[in-house]
């Protein structure tokens, strides 16, 4: 049976309903958050360890150019390894019909002894493994296969060292490997024209002179095991092999792109709900410390019965704690359904066997426990001041608030303004933190708004700086091997090829201190301009005689900057060491690059004009001849064309930011009509008595309006300037968040976004008015002036 305090809070409750649910959505908004981006990061890293963990995912990679199988047991041997996994790995050219462009299939081999595999085993989604001896049966990866209608049965068209062959689909399958699928250095996936083969090692190496040998393999570690001395013993043992350098599974680029999505979703799982329960701390605050001023009377009599100052105040933080209750099952709810959702936008970058949405119960009741923890914060001051009240003194209406004018008054300046306005004003000044707060919670609400439209900008920026101004080829193209001038001039008199730059890359080691990275170092020639170098403010940097350039964020990375002198240990060739200065830095926003002059490069690897690639521009009327002889290229490995590049940035990346940007948009907007009618509400609710005393005196009901709105035009046009800023800070810290090391966008912010953020929060303001306009119309005006409160 309810006491008769609890029937007390659930009739003031009802009466204050609207506010009751403003403040409990904006809660819920914060909690929803939290629980979604806290559910998404455990669904992806239960799944991933999971799958990694069943399907053995090696502990360290390495790629070289050939070695013996009788090494792979040497490799087995050294201390803290558990097992090796040799095999072959290629990159072939894929003619599939329908598809102009020549597509790419990354084929990994089998064990060669048709035993099963131990290491990066596959899920087998459709189908069976080849059969021992079969050499042109192949399993698909399910990404490469979905995106191309393929199926176990069907055949695709492969040119395997310069030789034509259809290779047999019988299966189709996942590996922990390639959870993130995409070409070696991209960061997109592109499932139509890039896809994983796996072929039995008899195939695939006779076809490639490797019979006996292995160019890639993997290796599983023994508990406790330190990856550094074994990564060092297997870098000595195969470097008279071409070896490209071991590396442990946290620099894999799939396992690499996997870590730094969750580090994303740790990133927001914290902003947003912090932001948003700030606002709602804000909100209950002003929403009790209204009703207790109502209720100074009901106070001391509540007292004068008997009850105690703990129970009084109990009475009080149950006000909140009906919000936070509410707010927190809105927020569970809405978190779940968001989650559930969102979870499928992660079918677009990352495979698994199965990613089924957990919800994280413990998410749920620490957000249970945040909004509790916001909720008392924002109301103990005031109830503290309700239970210290003596019933003596409350029984006597509050003090009268000082009439007289306000600052601007005082100055002259408001000698051409309205009563109405006048009165806002005094109003503002008698309560200065009333407003404070009030304008804090609004600047909040503005500064929300901001954030979806630049995530916009950002892309847009994005796309036309990426592909307009820094990408000027239409295609790039890489060979199986490095080759000489002859292999230039076979790519430059490619039908339709109107402009060719020769690049000549190798993989290296760049070191600053302790500090080093794996990448591709990149040769390009003197006014080379399809693949241009930019600078954070957009101007050209032209590649030194005598130095490198390199990404600005790789650069963070290492710690260093323009001047510093870095180390390149080349890792393949004659494996060639030098230091070199930094001479610039570049803006991109992919993967981290380093860039030498060709000539530079070429003279470290004592080599003469030796390229491995070259970015060309091809007259469009010509583009279906160019594509068809590309795909009978025997030396053309892979083929980057930049349309369909864009066309995957679309489908994928700006597809899943599009959708986070409307769900950002929406609990934005929640916020500002939340924060702006409980603004409006509480300032009618305290100035009753006093906006009926004007009615009564002969102002119209016009009049009367003008002076709520007013004050909350006051209110408004300041935070909005304050919420513009706090934006601006918002968007940079969120745009950081979604930055790593492999994918990062850039910081735009159009005055379109600003003036959007300006026009919902008015728009708020405006409907917020005209509801409290219609209470306005609905004042028991005799009632009011009846009340002593």
């Amino acid at each position: 049976m309810l006491s008769p305090l609890d029937r007390k809070l659930f009739r003031d409750l009802g009466r204050m309903k609207g506010q009751l649910v403003a403040v409990s959505l904006v809660m819920a908004c914060g909690l929803a958050m939290m629980i979604m981006t806290r559910s998404l990061i455990l669904t992806l890293d239960s799944t991933r360890n999971a799958y990694y963990q069943r399907y053995g995912m090696a502990d360290i990679f390495g790629t070289l150019k050939r070695a013996p199988l009788a090494m792979a047991d040497r490799l087995a041997q050294i201390p803290g390894v558990a097992a090796v996994e040799p095999r072959v790995v290629v990159d072939v050219t894929l003619d599939l019909p329908g598809i102009p462009e020549p597509a790419t299939g990354h084929i990994v081999s089998l064990p060669d002894d048709g035993k099963p595999q131990v290491l990066n085993r596959i899920f087998m989604r459709k189908g069976r493994l080849p059969q021992l001896g079969e050499r042109r049966e192949v399993v698909v990866s399910e990404a490469f296969a979905d995106a191309n209608f393929l199926k176990p049965g069907d055949s695709v068209v492969a040119i395997i060292n310069g030789r034509r062959d259809s290779l047999v689909i019988v299966g189709v399958g996942l590996s922990p490997e390639f959870v993130f699928e995409a070409r070696a250095g991209e960061t997109l996936p592109d499932n139509k024209r890039y896809g994983v083969f796996w072929m039995n090692y008899e195939a695939v190496a006779v076809a490639y002179n490797l019979d006996g040998a292995f160019n890639d393999f993997a290796a599983d570690l023994a508990p406790n095991a330190a990856p550094g001395p074994v990564i060092a013993e297997m870098d000595r043992l195969l470097a008279n092999y071409g070896a490209f350098g071991a590396y442990t599974r946290a620099d894999h680029p799939s396992a690499k792109r996997l870590d730094d999505e969750i580090r994303v979703l740790q990133a927001l799982s914290v902003a947003y709900p912090v932001i948003f329960l700030s606002v709602a701390a804000f909100m209950v605050n002003a929403v009790l410390a209204r009703l207790v001023r109502l209720q100074r009377e009901q106070i001391a009599q509540l007292k004068a019965l008997g009850y105690s100052s703990a129970q009084v105040g109990m009475h009080y933080m149950k006000y909140a704690l009906v919000i936070v209750v509410l707010g927190t099952i809105l927020g569970g709810v809405a978190g779940s359904k968001m989650g559930g959702g969102l979870v499928n936008l992660y079918t677009m970058f990352f495979r698994f066997p199965e990613l089924t949405f957990h919800m994280d119960t413990g998410a749920l009741a620490t957000a249970l426990l945040i909004s509790a923890g916001a909720a008392s914060a924002g109301v103990l001051k005031v109830v503290r001041a309700a239970v210290k009240l003596p019933p003596a003194e409350a029984m006597r209406p509050e003090p009268p608030a000082d009439f007289k004018p306000s600052l601007a008054e005082r100055l002259g300046l408001t000698k051409h303004f309205s009563p109405g306005f006048r009165m806002a004003l005094r109003n503002i000044e008698r309560k200065p933190w009333q407003a404070v707060f009030t304008i804090c919670g609004l600047s909040l609400a503005t500064g929300l708004m901001v954030l979806p439209g630049a995530m916009s900008d950002s892309i847009d920026y994005l796309l036309t700086y990426q592909w307009n101004e820094v990408q000027r080829q239409d295609v790039v193209v890489f060979l199986t091997e490095p080759g000489g001038g002859k292999a230039f001039h076979d790519l430059e008199h490619l039908p339709g090829v109107l402009r060719a730059e020769p690049i000549r890359s190798v993989q290296s080691r760049l070191r600053y201190g302790h500090h080093y990275r794996k990448l591709a170092v990149t040769g390009m020639p003197k006014g080379s301009d399809l693949n241009r170098l930019l600078d954070a403010n957009g101007r050209t940097i032209h590649l030194p005689e005598d130095g490198i350039v390199m990404s600005k964020a790789l650069a963070e990375v290492i710690g260093a900057k323009i001047g510093d002198e870095v180390q390149i240990e080349v890792l393949e060739g004659q494996r060639p060491k030098r230091t070199a200065p930094i001479r610039g830095l570049i803006e991109d926003f992919a993967g981290v690059a380093a860039y030498m002059d060709l000539d530079a490069l070429r003279s470290l690897m004592r080599e003469g004009d030796t390229i491995n690639g070259a970015y060309l521009t091809v007259d469009k009327a010509k583009w279906e001849d160019f594509m068809r002889e590309v795909k009978e290229t025997p030396r053309a490995s892979i083929v980057l064309v930049k349309q369909d590049q864009l066309q995957a940035f679309r489908e994928t990346t700006g597809q899943s930011i599009g959708i986070l940007r409307k769900l950002y948009f929406t609990l934005a907007v929640i916020v500002a009509f939340g924060v702006v009618y409980n603004s409006a509400r509480i300032a009618l609710s305290e100035r009753q008595r006093d906006l009926a005393t004007l009615r009564v005196v002969g102002f119209t009901q016009r009049e009367v309006a003008s002076v709520l709105l007013g004050e909350l035009t006051l209110l408004v046009v300041t935070a909005l300037p304050l919420g513009l800023l706090f934006g601006k800070g918002l968007t940079t810290f969120i745009i950081s968040s979604f930055s790593t090391e492999t994918v990062r966008m850039p910081l735009v912010i159009n005055a379109t976004s600003y003036t959007i953020a300006i026009m919902v929060v008015t728009t708020a303001a405006a409907l917020s008015f005209l509801v409290v306009s219609r209470m306005l119309k609905k004042l028991d005006l005799v009632g009011v002036l009846k009340a002593r409160d």
